[in-house]
């Protein structure tokens, strides 16, 4: 048994329509980008992300540099505070020592 589907061109005009309406629709809407606003991000993954280790990333915490949730006894840092532009916790990998 063999199901065969055929499109006519009028089909697969409206199909390319529906799809553009759509897309278009998306970008007004702004749901293009995805919200980070409530993302968390790990100890290794603020590691990676501001390319230090794990282990600074664990001190920033510790000395306030950064804020973070501890859930479950693990340690979550929030979005805006990784991306936060008035924390200069990329700058501090670079300053001396005191």
């Amino acid at each position: 048994m063999t199901n065969n589907l055929v499109l006519s061109t009028r089909n697969i005009d409206d199909l390319i329509l529906d799809i553009a309406n759509a897309v278009v629709s998306q970008i007004k809407s702004g749901k293009t980008k995805e919200d980070l606003s409530s993302k968390r991000y790990s100890i290794k993954e603020a590691a990676k992300t501001l390319d230090v280790t794990a282990l600074t990333i664990r001190n920033y915490i510790k000395n306030g540099v950064l804020k973070a949730d501890k859930i479950g006894g693990k340690y979550y840092i929030p979005h805006a505070e990784l991306y936060n532009p008035s924390n200069e916790v990329k700058s501090l990998k670079y300053q001396r020592a005191s």
